[in-house]
């Protein structure tokens, strides 16, 4: 241990230039850690925090977070009037681009019923949920809003009422809520210019119809309204209701699909996420492949470099454990510091990263443990090359 720390303090400048350099791959690989992590996390965020018993969707559709669903709006009323169903809500919830806190933001919205309805926010973290039927906002903080702000989306202007932390869709962008009415108008409502240009092209298609005049007017709507629609009903089951059943009812009788939640977590984890968390921890195994083969590296090449010092050792009669204790020290040494300093780049970079990091405690161990593993592993090549340098080789032969 003595001849290991007399070793290092000799080439101090070194050996800590190197504990920087191996740190900062092994944080990387603790950050790409959090970002398998946290896309999972991101990607059911929303299914764990809607608190609901049933998702109702389209009939043959996986949505409505892996694909659209379209559904009738007065569909939520049939489903309420399912046996062991206590209330049924309606959902939208939609990706939208537009101009928020002076720049140009993605975010997803959605709308719900203010009036006790279920799906909207679970915590308020500042200000309050939304009581008014129109006007009124609920945003994540990381579109950077503050409370009393006021947001134009389409022709209305909104004001934060309520401020939530870490609401987040599957891709990680931020959520806002808006009531069900506003945001069916924010998702639907068109150019002024582009709705006289639609207007005018359905008139054109009833002239040749043969239709004009009172008769046109009448059948216009139905040629360009966009229709009211939701994507989803959310259900909560009455006290003793059985969800197999109630389920197989939505199913069977009102030709919708259903979902519980595990079942929308399992739909989330194996379509959207599947390739991208698949990605990702292949990324990851790389990044450890990767880093110990670097640790082996360089604790050979340090071993090289002191090959006659070792030869010397052995010249003068020091036993061999002499030799195993001073690699093997230094090699641990050099993991133990790296990750010590790689652990504490991570928590320095967490805050301010742009996607969630969702770090586990037994996974950054089992980091430790490999990177452990990979160090003992490389130190004993080292050994083994040590122990078989010629004595002669410190006399120049």
């Amino acid at each position: 241990m003595d001849l290991a720390l007399k070793d290092i303090r000799r080439h101090l400048g070194k050996f800590v230039a190197t504990i920087a350099g191996v740190a900062m791959l092994l944080a990387i690989v603790l950050v790409m850690n959090g970002i398998y992590r946290g896309n999972i996390a991101d990607g059911v965020w929303l299914i764990e925090n809607t608190a609901t018993d049933l998702w109702v969707v389209e009939r043959g559709r996986g949505g409505p977070f892996n694909e659209p669903s379209r559904l009738a709006l007065d569909s939520f009323r049939s489903v309420a009037a399912t046996p062991g169903v206590a209330k049924a809500s309606p959902l939208v919830l939609y990706t939208a681009q537009r101009e928020l806190g002076g720049a140009s933001q993605q975010f997803t919205v959605i709308g719900y019923d203010v009036a006790g309805g279920l799906g909207g926010p679970k915590h308020v973290a500042e200000g309050r949920a939304i009581v008014a039927p129109h006007w009124e906002m609920v945003a994540d903080r990381k579109l950077g809003l503050r409370l009393g702000d006021a947001v134009t989306l389409g022709d209305d202007r909104y004001t934060v009422v309520g401020l939530t932390g870490g609401a987040v869709d599957s891709g990680g962008n931020p959520i806002v809520y808006l009531s069900l009415a506003d945001a069916q108008k924010v998702q639907f409502e068109q150019d002024k210019r582009a709705l006289v240009a639609a207007r005018a092209a359905a008139l054109r298609r009833l002239e040749a119809q043969g239709l004009r005049g009172e008769a046109a007017e009448r059948l216009l709507p139905l040629l360009t309204g966009t229709g009211n629609t939701i994507n989803a009903v959310l259900v909560r089951l009455a006290p003793g209701a059985e969800t197999a059943a109630v389920a197989t009812h939505i199913r069977d009788w009102l030709y919708f699909n259903v979902y519980t939640t595990d079942e929308e977590r399992t739909l989330m984890l194996e379509g959207r996420l599947r390739r991208t968390a698949t990605v990702l921890g292949l990324f990851r195994s790389l990044l450890v492949v990767v880093s110990i083969v670097i640790i082996a590296l360089i604790v050979y090449v340090l071993t090289i470099e002191k090959i006659k010092s070792i030869a010397t050792l052995k010249l003068i009669g020091a036993p061999n454990v002499v030799i195993v204790r001073l690699i093997m020290t230094q090699s641990l040494l050099l993991t133990v510091g790296s990750f010590a300093l790689a652990y504490l780049l991570r928590d320095l970079i967490a805050p301010g990263f742009p996607r969630t990091l969702g770090f586990v405690a037994q996974e950054t161990a089992a980091t430790f443990a490999v990177m452990l593993a990979g160090g003992v592993l490389a130190s004993l090549l080292a050994i083994w090359h040590a122990l078989r340098t010629p004595p002669q080789l410190a006399l120049g032969g």
